[in-house]
């Protein structure tokens, strides 16, 4: 078994190994004409698990085979131009050969003896993207997993930072369109089931900073500590970018640690028309990036970013066999001292190859075709009337919902919109996602493929409402 094992004496197996699955992708990608195959949990689940997994193949082709048939034939596309659903991109071609690299060198991002020049390429980017948001000679960072563990460790900081003794008493402000995971992270971090308090959005669907300010007010008469103000900078659901000044300056007033989730927005770093869409975030005293979703990164590649380097210690412990206290005074750096992992992937590799092929400019022209396509869209669906759309884009997202001309009942039009998407996901023909705006069912298009054109927009519209009114005809029959 020891065959299998890459080193020095198998490293021609590897090449052939590599360069095999590498075709087997290439010919799958050269040849998929839809986003998804359609394939259902039914029929998928018992090829699975008819393999038993105490039976090798011994051999990497037949592995391949079976890859085939498990996996790589009905594997959601994001490289698909008629992928229009989550937050995910088709990734750029530097980075996927830094995927190969890292995954093969293997290195572990912890400490300097597992990684050395790792670490410093990781601690450069740190500092080009602080550089990028503006947050001053003292930032600092770390690489992450995600959005979610960006957040989550950014309001550790702003909690410890406090210095609260009853944390029954903390409250976080967050708009009420924010992300999932600042609740989740409050939860994690011990705070009451009170403690995300929501703010209010106005009809662009950002966050109120009337509402804040009065929130803020009532929490300190109330006796109550504001521990941190949750900006968006650029939502799930519709992508809109909360009045980030404005906040700034509240939290100033109040004295609050301001934290921007920047996980979908921040592909605006690199833009090089819709920078100032974001203005603001140099204020922030953490900033959480996901260059997996607006860079192009491969799955995962995030970052959490810090005003203060000091403010990192809160997440520094020091274990004697991995990073004792001694190397702090002999400036070895050990990014573990940052971090909420201990084994951490050289994630960091991916964006390196990237900028250092493409360049910045690079990345935000592809961001700005994305806005710019989506602005489009949104021309196309308010000229529409079979559709009601709910805000003009400040970044990629369109929310909308097909409204049949002839059917009243709000109940009935969310079932149809419910069925188009499920029937739309079921013939693999396009892919979109779905959310609720007061309390009703809409679409979503999340736009992060420059492939995609006015024309697949289009397409897909005539799609969902296609079958939508398919689902409104057969109850109709059904009824009659």
């Amino acid at each position: 078994m020891r065959s299998h094992l890459l080193n020095d004496t198998t490293a021609e197996q590897y090449r052939r190994s590599v360069t095999e699955g590498v075709e087997r992708v290439a010919a799958k990608l050269a040849t998929t004409d839809r986003p998804f195959t359609g394939v259902t949990v039914d029929a998928l689940s018992p090829r699975i698990d008819g393999i038993d997994l105490d039976e090798p193949l011994h051999d990497t082709a037949a592995v391949l085979d079976e890859l085939e048939d498990v996996y790589l034939r009905d594997a959601v596309y994001f490289h698909h131009p008629r992928y229009l659903a989550h937050l995910n991109c088709p990734v750029v071609i530097p980075a996927v050969l830094g995927e190969a690299v890292l995954s093969a060198v293997n290195s572990s991002l912890d400490t300097w003896d597992q990684s050395a020049g790792g670490t410093l390429i990781e601690r450069k980017l740190i500092d080009w993207t602080c550089a990028r948001i503006g947050l001053g000679p003292a930032a600092d960072g770390v690489f992450t997993s995600g959005g979610t563990q960006s957040n989550l460790q950014a309001l550790l900081l702003a909690r410890e930072e406090a210095k609260a003794e009853d944390f029954a008493s903390l409250r976080i402000f967050a708009s009420e369109v924010s992300h999932f995971s600042v609740k989740k992270s409050a939860k994690l971090l011990g705070l009451g089931p009170d403690a995300v308090v929501s703010v209010p959005v106005d009809r662009d669907k950002r966050m109120q900073t009337v509402a804040l300010a009065r929130e803020l007010e009532r929490c300190t008469k109330d006796g109550l500590v504001p521990v941190a103000v949750v900006a968006t900078g650029g939502t799930t659901d519709f992508g809109s970018i909360d009045p980030l000044p404005e906040i700034a300056g509240l939290c100033e007033q109040y004295g609050v640690w301001m934290h921007v989730d920047a996980a979908y927005g921040c592909g605006l770093l690199a833009s090089l028309k819709y920078r100032d869409r974001i203005t603001g975030i140099e204020r922030a005293d953490s900033v959480t990036v996901d260059y997996h979703k607006s860079f192009f990164q491969p799955v995962s590649s995030s970052a959490v970013l810090v005003r203060d380097v000091a403010t990192l210690r809160h997440a520094t412990y020091h274990a004697e066999y991995l990073n004792p206290r001694r190397m702090v005074q002999e400036r070895i750096p050990n990014q573990v001292d940052k971090s909420l992992q201990t084994t951490r992937r050289f994630d960091a590799l991916k964006l390196w190859m990237t900028l250092r092929v493409m360049g910045a400019d690079g990345i935000g022209e592809l961001f700005d075709e994305v806005c710019d396509l989506a602005a489009e869209g949104w021309r196309l669906l308010a000229a529409d009337p079979r559709f009601d759309v709910v805000v003009q884009p400040s970044l990629s997202t369109l929310v909308f919902r097909y409204i049949p001309a002839d059917v009243t009942d709000p109940a009935g039009i969310d079932r149809a919109n419910l069925y188009a998407r499920k029937a739309l996901f079921a013939s693999g023909d396009a892919v979109v996602a779905g959310t609720k705006v007061a309390g009703r069912h809409y679409l979503k298009f999340t736009l992060l493929n420059p492939e995609t054109t006015t024309a697949d927009i289009a397409a897909v519209l005539d799609l969902i409402a296609g079958h939508a009114e398919q689902y409104l005809g057969d109850s109709l029959d059904r009824a009659s």
